[in-house]
């Protein structure tokens, strides 16, 4: 990891709101792989009114139904564990310990994230023991594909919408490509942002002029600048019942996660 912090802003597409217009008549979901084919085409259409270009258009052409994806969104059992067993899963004690000596093996850096974003290194740092053991294992999933597919499952298609788009817009800025690799939801990267996340937070940490959420450096300034623009406050506390608490909602919205990445925090923050 790079041990101090170089951030240099891209151009302003990169940083900019998603604030997509809503079709007046919207591509038909379904609860199952049926009409997929059609979906795309009629999205397609969707995507080049609001901007998305041949590339990411090209992307979404070239995706398939993930089954894969589909079954992982029903089976998110992990997030209905109390906090004990929650905690023993995801391994937060080792998350903690590799954290701390993270921490302290790259002080300059995290300290120049906390000074640029106001976060400390705790909560970055057990946000990327916790999404990928500090990268180890970043997805085996097409990114475009999977997300295609929650926007098509009717689910939770108006959540996963802005996100599509977001990943297109990704495509034709060359920040990922339609080959690129994720978790089963879509996210991307060390810290697995969702895709129009992705797109309206990424930076380029490190200065070498391009946004790469599979570098750690651009990944956790990118998670630093997402906290912050949700409303993390400098300084303030992160525990249950203290300011910053609720901004660990916006990540991720299961409680149990919350309380897990607080707690770890603490840990390597002493």
């Amino acid at each position: 990891m790079t041990a101090a912090f170089r951030f240099r802003p891209l151009c302003a597409a990169a940083l900019v709101c998603l604030c997509f217009a809503s079709p007046a008549l919207a591509a038909t979901c379904s609860d199952t792989s049926d009409g997929y084919d059609t979906w795309k085409a009629d999205f397609a259409a969707e995507a080049a009114a609001e901007g998305v270009g041949a590339a990411g258009l090209n992307a979404l052409a070239a995706t398939s139904y993930s089954k894969t994806t589909i079954s992982a969104d029903r089976n998110q059992k992990s997030f209905k564990y109390p906090l004990d067993k929650f905690l023993a899963v995801r391994g937060a004690n080792d998350i903690a310990s590799i954290g701390q000596a993270r921490r302290a093996k790259n002080k300059e850096f995290y300290d120049s994230l906390e000074q640029a974003f106001g976060v400390p290194a705790g909560i970055l740092i057990a946000i990327h023991g916790m999404e990928t053991g500090f990268g180890n294992f970043m997805g085996d999933t097409n990114i475009v594909s999977a997300i295609a597919t929650l926007t098509f499952d009717c689910r939770r298609s108006d959540f996963f919408r802005p996100h599509l788009v977001g990943a297109l817009r990704l495509i034709d800025q060359g920040t990922i490509d339609a080959g690129s690799i994720g978790a089963k939801h879509g996210e991307l990267g060390h810290t697995q942002f969702l895709p129009g996340n992705a797109f309206e937070y990424g930076l380029d940490g490190n200065g070498d002029g391009r946004i790469d959420l599979n570098n750690a450096v651009d990944a956790l300034a990118t998670t630093a600048n997402f906290l912050r623009a949700k409303g993390w406050q400098a300084g303030a506390g992160y525990g249950e019942g203290q300011p910053n608490f609720s901004v660990l909602n916006e990540w991720n919205a299961a409680t149990v996660y919350q309380q897990a990445i607080a707690l770890i925090a603490a840990k390597i923050d002493g």
